[in-house]
């Protein structure tokens, strides 16, 4: 299966189209993609008794994120060996963890806005907790998790690296900075999920290419080990971690520009694509009221 979401409802791919399920299930489940997460496992089998034939066409620029919703968002630093190197880290032995703020989020296709400094690509594999987690083991963690999906960790590096210590979930949190999608899609639509190919293009250039098997956290490993300290809730997305070649790490570094075309692949769960635009200068706020020449000079 593959869930998807268009202008807020919840869709999903049967046959040659897609289907809005709110209607389809004449209300037994709800519009919001969100919320079928906390009915995941009757969801699916709901969903198993479609049209499975086929594969729809869809234009990604009419989707938003999938997960629109999270209440957590955890994100796996420097979990690939080479990124860790190109860093200049050692190979964390503890998963490192941070969060992105959900204001973030957008969808898989259209513009980008730089803010001021250096943004950095970070293609990354997407878990989505599709059961409430806790003290999971680590075989059967895949059981957790409703599906997969696509993300960037954008990264402005500036700020990250600013200050007495990295500021990562500030950095990564601008507006647009959590692309997700195409779809979740369902496991059973993944040849392997332990081993993806995984790739970044910047303008048609490949920066990024390598496998989810080089993982030093595997997704169930990262499970366990997450659902020992915390709850993971339905809905939760677990960012797992780059593999090497981000810009930062280039010599010399290179960093997204206005222009730049951003495109994010793994293997059986879909694609995305983004340009990179400028941040259009703030709005004049209109003052409060007008008052004559002289009368502001007066108060100046």
């Amino acid at each position: 299966m593959r869930l998807y979401n268009v202008a807020g409802r919840a869709f999903v791919a049967a046959s040659d189209r897609l289907v809005d399920v709110a209607e389809a299930s004449a209300g037994r489940f709800a519009a919001d993609p969100q919320a079928l997460y906390e009915r995941w496992d009757e969801f699916r089998d709901w969903a198993a008794g479609l049209p499975a034939d086929g594969a729809p066409s869809v234009d990604p620029t009419c989707l938003s994120a999938p997960v629109p919703q999270p209440r957590q968002v955890f994100a796996i630093g420097l979990n690939y060996v080479d990124h860790a190197g190109e860093s200049g880290f050692a190979v964390p032995t503890e998963p490192v963890v941070f969060t992105k703020f959900v204001s973030s989020f957008t969808g898989p296709a259209g513009p980008i806005a730089l803010p001021p400094g250096n943004v950095d690509w970070e293609v990354e594999l997407v878990a989505v907790i599709g059961r409430t987690a806790s003290a999971v083991p680590e075989d059967r963690a895949w059981s957790y998790v409703a599906g997969l999906t696509v993300a960037q960790d954008l990264s402005e590096r500036a700020s990250q690296l600013r200050g007495p210590a990295p500021q990562f979930s500030l950095a990564k949190s601008f507006p647009g900075f959590t692309p997700l999608g195409p779809a979740v899609v369902t496991l059973d639509e993944v040849a392997d999920p332990d081993d993806l190919a995984i790739e970044c293009r910047v303008s048609g250039e490949t920066v990024q290419s390598g496998r989810t098997s080089d993982m030093v956290f595997p997704v169930p490993e990262l499970i366990a080990r997450l659902s020992r300290v915390v709850t993971l809730l339905p809905g939760d997305v677990i960012l797992t971690g780059t593999p090497p070649g981000v810009g930062m790490g280039r010599t010399p570094a290179r960093y997204l520009r206005p222009g730049d075309v951003l495109e994010s692949r793994i293997e059986d769960v879909g694609e995305m694509r983004h340009h990179m635009v400028t941040v259009p200068p703030p709005a004049r706020e209109p003052a409060d009221d007008v008052r004559g020449g002289d009368e502001v000079a007066a108060l100046g």
